[in-house]
């Protein structure tokens, strides 16, 4: 079973609208929970007689926070989220999967350009914490709410701001007061901080627009993306086709955790499910395509992608592939998830 058990220690009140749930790892579970910073969680939440699966990222850091945390926002006619606010209390226990995404800085040394709009700021509130306690770069975040009421996290990035005034620039972009963002606003706002790797998240429009706004800079954009999951990913994977000869069967080297195994992939399996029905403790969330958060790099050896909704064309040049999609095309193949 992939399922990993954690307990509600606290639910914070962030906004009238957003929730903080701090959370505790089962004893036995408490290793499979490390994490990078502006990486998710997949929490298993109800749906009329069976399950179903939402992602939420984690705005705590693994460098500064001793619990895990992730903030939930309520959103219309969400049927996590809606749960979430409306249900969940301390002393509850929640199924989820091991922290996931590649959302997350390849330094804390280097200058960022952190843009949120609204929840958005979850994955970015761990990088900036992580890095100002773990880095030596500078952190600007332009921090885009409906209004002050709004704004998640305000007084912890106040005194974030006056804690590290010479590494931290935060601008809050408020459309009661300045209109809703525009791309030369958000353009002449970045422009101090041109070069900057920039991590985006928010709205998907907003998301769109800053994307655009920042590429026409020269900056290497990175985004976070959820989608609404089809299918239940908690469930174990099929069992191949019986009639499969195991002579036919690629062999996959994996590097995970410090670690290296030798396993077979049939192949007609994709590879997240070849590497779970061998006992490897692979990440993964949504297996369909989506998320990102099975990716990892092929050293030696050809695949074929089923999917792909969030690889471009340089992480496919640099070796990234999603494994809940891949099908092997080689023989013999190598990849690592610790790269």
């Amino acid at each position: 079973m992939t399922a990993l058990k954690a307990r509600v220690v606290d639910v914070v009140h962030e906004t009238a609208d957003a929730r903080s749930l701090v959370l505790e790892p089962a004893e036995g579970d408490r290793d499979r929970f490390s994490y990078r910073p502006g990486q998710f969680l997949t929490v298993r939440v109800p749906a009329g007689d069976g399950w179903a699966a939402r992602c939420y990222s984690l705005c705590s850091s693994p460098l500064t926070d001793d619990r895990l945390k992730v903030t939930v926002k309520r959103v219309d006619g969400g049927l996590g989220s809606n749960w979430i606010c409306d249900n969940v209390t301390a002393g509850d226990v929640l199924e989820v999967l091991r922290p996931a995404g590649t959302f997350t800085p390849s330094s804390l040394d280097e200058d960022l350009l952190l843009v949120a709009g609204g929840s958005g700021i979850t994955p970015v509130m761990s990088i900036l914490k992580s890095c100002l306690a773990g880095g030596r770069g500078r952190v600007a975040l332009l921090y885009a709410n409906r209004d002050e009421r709004s704004v998640i996290f305000a007084s912890e990035l106040r005194a974030l701001t006056e804690r590290h005034p010479d590494r931290l620039t935060v601008v809050h972009l408020l459309e009661s007061v300045q209109g809703l963002p525009t791309s030369a606003a958000v353009r002449s706002l970045a422009l101090p901080y041109t070069g900057r790797p920039a991590f985006v998240c928010g709205p998907e429009v907003f998301m769109d627009l800053v994307t655009d706004a920042l590429g026409d800079l020269g900056h290497r954009v990175h985004v976070e993306r959820f989608f609404s999951l089809e299918g239940d990913p908690f469930e174990d994977p099929d069992e191949p086709e019986a009639t499969e000869a195991a002579a036919d069967a690629a062999e996959i080297e994996v590097e995970i955790d410090g670690e290296t195994r030798t396993v077979p992939w049939p192949r007609s399996d994709r590879l997240l499910d070849a590497l779970l029905r061998a006992g490897v403790d692979a990440p993964f969330s949504c297996r369909e395509g989506n998320c990102s958060a099975c990716a990892c790099v092929a050293l030696e050896g050809e695949v074929t992608l089923d999917a792909n909704a969030v690889l471009d064309e340089r992480d496919l040049a640099d070796g990234l592939i999603l494994a809940c999609q891949a099908r092997p095309v080689s023989d013999r193949l190598k990849i690592t998830y610790d790269g």
